[in-house]
This record gives structure tokens, C-alpha cells and sequence, in this order.
């Protein structure tokens, strides 16, 4: 497997990425720079849009645009369009903030929670409390609290064929993983599968087609790790970048790993010397993915 910088997007925090099979082009956020984007993986065309607030997470919708999730609402979308709430998250909560965010296998949208280290020009913003949790939302807008508020940093989002839901809590430096009831859609029996790695710390991931965790490991991490599902490491890819933030398979067989990065804490001097933090970078011959569900 080899890693390349594929496209540089100077993301302060690069996250969410996704690849349409149908427009044969990835979409991601960047959380900090208040935009969305959109990029050709053959012509390398590129669009952007800005965001009302902090975009945190997207997904496709069976219908046709996007939904998103923001600081503190998630909303449906269309490129050039305005920004349409459908569901409210927290609103009891006001020093916490949406982060994570994924379709389902069943057409609903997961969001995680975390306390806000935003403050409004996107600067860093120190956290005291580890007060995140997990939600589901219904294609009807029904909104379900599925775990407790007890995260720090909420991140990574993949369910297993097997009935599993892999999940992860960066500031501790865990990937858990649950039994998940397609039936009930609900969440128990959490368990710990990686602990303590020393390789950065967990950030956004996905699964491939045998079930596979390929994780980011941001914070100075500077590679994608491939787990089994039983958190057993199977491969450790080396990036050009320092703060790897979440990956999808993308391209005609999904065989090619799209990493998405960070700039956030980094100092102008570290950036002047490592000018591609913050980009978009492919891993070939990286395994098969699977297509991204869609809302709805």
C-alpha cells in the first residue's frame, strides 16, 4: 500500500468523508473552516460551500442532497441550497456540540455528542468534562438516546454484519465495541477491544468489506491503523500527514482508502515546514470497501 497526497485541501479539521458512487466523487467537512466539500476523484474538480455554523458530519439521502450535522442541529441540504433543521440534539445541553455522525445500515442518522472545544472563530477551547453521548435519529425525526452522556471526544461509527457497533472515545484512547439489535436499534454490552495504543489516538474510521476497523490516528499519530473487530492489529499504514481525522473506500471498486486531515493546534512554524497538514490523501490497494448507505 502506498500513501499520497491526492489533493490539498488546508482543512483546518478535515472529517466525514464519504464517496457517491453515483457522482463517482467524495464529499467531507471541514469542521473549523465552516465548509463543505465536493471533489471529482478523475477530473479533480473541486467545489466548496460555507456553513451557517461548525459542519461536524455528512451523509447521502435516499431522495437526493444531505443530511449534515452542525454545532448543534442536524439539517437537510442541498449544494447551493439553504440549510433545513430537522432535528434538534441537546438543547438541555448548550456547552455540548454535535461531532460524529454516520448513516446507518437501516437508513437512520448516529450522532455523537461531545463537550464544544470550539470557540466561535474556531480556535482551540479547553475541555473539563467528558459529557458526550450517542443518539439515533429516526428517518421520521424521532430522536433516541443511545448511550449515557460519558465520552470525551466522540468519534468513529461502523456496524458490523454480526451485529456489532464499533465506537470510539478519543481523549481516552479506546475503541469499544457493542452489541447492536438491529430489531430494538440499540446498543449493549460494551466492551473494549483497543486500549493504550501508542500510535496517536483515535479518531474517525471505517469498516471494509470483511469487517475490517481502518482507523485514523490523529494527534501527531501519522497513520491508518487496521483493526479486526476483535481490535486485533492487522496493518499500520504510514501517512504524510500528522493528524489523520477519517476515511472512506472510494473509486469504481472502493479499493482505494481516501484519508481526510488536520491543521487544528498546529503552529504556523510546524505548518510552514509540513505544508500539506490538512490535506486529502489516497492509499492504494488498500482492500474493498462498501457503498455508503443513504438516509432515509
Amino acid at each position: 500500500m502506498r500513501a499520497e497526497t491526492f489533493f490539498d485541501a488546508r482543512d483546518v479539521v478535515g472529517e466525514s468523508i464519504i464517496w457517491s458512487s453515483e457522482e463517482k466523487t467524495l464529499y467531507w467537512v471541514d469542521i473549523g473552516g465552516k465548509r463543505i466539500h465536493r471533489l471529482e476523484i478523475t477530473s479533480r474538480r473541486h467545489n466548496s460551500w460555507t456553513t451557517p455554523d461548525f459542519p461536524t458530519s455528512i451523509g447521502m439521502r435516499k431522495d437526493g442532497g444531505f443530511i449534515v450535522g452542525l454545532r448543534r442541529e442536524v439539517s437537510f441540504w442541498r449544494p447551493g441550497e439553504k440549510f433545513e433543521v430537522f432535528a434538534a440534539i441537546e438543547s438541555d445541553l448548550p456547552g455540548n456540540r454535535l461531532n460524529e455522525g454516520r448513516v446507518a445500515p437501516d437508513g437512520s442518522f448516529w450522532v455523537s455528542t461531545m463537550q464544544n472545544n470550539l470557540n466561535a472563530d474556531g480556535s482551540p477551547k479547553d475541555m473539563d468534562r467528558a459529557s458526550g453521548a450517542i443518539y439515533r435519529i429516526d428517518p421520521s425525526g424521532k430522536v433516541e438516546q443511545l448511550a449515557p452522556n460519558e465520552y470525551g471526544i466522540t468519534n468513529t461509527m461502523g456496524w458490523t454484519r454480526d451485529g456489532h457497533f464499533l465506537f470510539a472515545d478519543t481523549l481516552a484512547n479506546r475503541i469499544y465495541c457493542f452489541a447492536y439489535d438491529e430489531v430494538a436499534k440499540t446498543i449493549s454490552e460494551r466492551r473494549t477491544i483497543v486500549e493504550g495504543f501508542e500510535r496517536g489516538l483515535p479518531d474517525g474510521s471505517c469498516l471494509d468489506a470483511e469487517d475490517n476497523l481502518w482507523n485514523c490516528r490523529v494527534v501527531g499519530g501519522r497513520a491508518v491503523a487496521k483493526f479486526r473487530a476483535d481490535g486485533t492489529l492487522l496493518d499500520l499504514v504510514e501517512l504524510p500527514v500528522s493528524w489523520p481525522t477519517s476515511c472512506t473506500f472510494g473509486g469504481d471498486d472502493l479499493a482505494t482508502l481516501y484519508v481526510t486531515s488536520a491543521r487544528f493546534t498546529m503552529t504556523p512554524d510546524h505548518l510552514a515546514a509540513h505544508p500539506q497538514e490538512g490535506s486529502l490523501i489516497a492509499i492504494d490497494n488498500a482492500g474493498r470497501g462498501v457503498a455508503e448507505p443513504k438516509f432515509g
